[in-house]
């Protein structure tokens, strides 16, 4: 079966949703820390977080290098598992210390695919957390794949379910222009469907992508 092409998949979208504008932050510093906060929680709940970061005046490389432990945790408590994010938090800015001066900026400047190799060697940072620091943090051409993304795709028939994420990731950037606005929205308009559409009760009769093909294995579910 010939399936619609991911780019026609995108242009479905953005005119069902326009463009998401996505992600949210003020400085590259906040969206990353937004990355590390946003792991295993709602989006809602980082939000408070960060503000409480800001209010306190710990949302910077400085701020978190030198807020105590049992501080940053307070601060951060509302995003949940904050003892561990908070260790994240540490790990990240020592990281930024240690290879790039402190400086997001510095660590923009870096070869993509080494500084991938280095994020992914910082404790607690797994490949989505490191893909969302580089693509919506520092600007850089990758592909971010998530939940959403493995699902749709899947439903859809263009990747069988258990496909692993650096197979998703080669998938959609094999077949799309090297262009991180294109990569910033593709992968928000993906969000955005799998959280009002696509989601584990499926609302395929209202679905912008409702006439794309289904995966066989999928169809008879998602017609009960």
């Amino acid at each position: 079966m010939t399936r619609p092409s991911l780019l026609d998949m995108y242009r479905r979208l953005l005119q069902a949703f326009g463009h998401r504008n996505w992600w949210p932050g003020r400085t590259p510093l906040e969206v990353a820390v937004g990355a590390i906060l946003t792991q295993n929680t709602a989006w809602s709940n980082v939000e408070k977080a960060i503000a409480n970061l800001r209010a306190a005046g710990a949302l910077s490389v400085k701020g978190i290098r030198e807020a105590p432990a049992r501080r940053l945790e307070r601060l951060i408590r509302p995003s949940g598992y904050f003892r561990q994010k908070a260790k994240k938090l540490k790990a990240f800015v020592d990281f930024l210390d240690r290879h790039h001066g402190g400086s997001m900026a510095r660590m923009a400047r870096a070869e993509l695919q080494d500084l991938r190799k280095q994020l992914l060697g910082v404790w607690g940072i797994g490949p989505e957390t490191a893909d969302s620091i580089l693509c919506y943090a520092l600007h850089q051409p990758i592909f971010v794949v998530d939940a959403y993304t493995r699902r749709i795709l899947s439903r859809h028939g263009y990747l069988p379910p258990d496909a692993s994420y650096d197979a998703i990731q080669r998938y959609c950037m094999d077949r799309l222009p090297r262009d991180v606005g294109l990569y910033n929205d593709f992968h928000a308009q993906l969000v955005h469907l799998g959280k009002d559409f696509c989601n584990t009760r499926p609302r395929c009769a209202s679905c912008p992508l409702k006439d794309f093909p289904l995966a066989a294995s999928f169809e008879s579910a998602a017609s009960r």
